[in-house]
């Protein structure tokens, strides 16, 4: 009697997500010429640099939010390469609303010519503090909630679209449809009322007060708790 194959045990597939994650980062912690190429770049190129990120690290995330409701970090239908296409994409905008946000604010609400303004450009401070929050908190109420939805139409056609870049760009996106059906409960509820004041507010105030060429890859990085906050929505009734 043949024996069936036996799968992947899951612990191999955990082992190889940590230290992929960690090829990504300790290069650049640990050697100098890496980390001035990684600086230049992102100061430099920082839009197609946010592209970069964003595809890798907030694409990782979304395979990490399978594997804790599914077990598995990717499974037919799932779409790697599509969501790390929407995902460079979304970086991109991203990056550019985190420069949009970090200039304008702090001018808008204290003036030009403030201390806080000032203290955005120098070393930690209470100052500074306020001024990262200020940003934080205008990012998160008026760009994060049309980010989520646009996120969620893209992510519900990938999956209507079994996966594949072919099914994406041949089929029609339907931003109508998908709006009227999404869970506007849980989108509600949990992923703006929870997520942003209690999550993304505190989170980007630390990336606000990071300094420039980290702010995006720490933005992207959490990407990956996104896959797990967006498990957990998946899970909600």
């Amino acid at each position: 009697m043949e024996k069936t194959p036996q799968k992947p045990k899951p612990i191999l597939f955990d082992t190889l997500f940590v230290l992929a994650l960690a090829l990504l980062f300790i290069p650049f912690a640990i050697n100098e010429t890496m980390y001035g190429w990684f600086k230049f770049a992102s100061d430099t190129y920082a839009l197609p640099m946010g592209f970069v990120k964003f595809a890798i690290l907030a694409t990782m995330g979304e395979m990490l939010g399978l594997r804790i409701r599914k077990g598995v970090y990717n499974e037919p239908g799932f779409g790697i390469a599509s969501r790390a296409l929407i995902w460079g994409f979304l970086g991109v905008v991203i990056t550019a609303a985190l420069m949009a946000f970090q200039a304008g604010v702090p001018t808008a609400l204290y003036g030009a010519d403030s201390s806080v303004v000032a203290a955005m450009s120098g070393s930690f401070s209470s100052l500074k503090l306020l001024g990262a929050f200020s940003i934080s908190l205008m990012l998160n109420d008026i760009f994060a909630p049309v980010f989520m939805v646009f996120h969620k139409i893209t992510d519900t056609h990938i999956a209507q679209t079994g996966g594949t870049l072919k099914g994406f760009f041949t089929n029609k996106l339907d931003f109508s449809n998908i709006l009227q059906n999404l869970n506007w409960s849980v989108q509600w509820k949990f992923v703006f009322m929870k997520t942003i004041p209690f999550f993304w507010v505190p989170a980007h105030t630390i990336t606000f007060i990071l300094l420039p060429e980290f702010q995006v890859l720490f933005a992207a990085m959490l990407g990956i708790v996104l896959g797990v906050i967006m498990s957990i929505a998946a899970n909600k009734k």
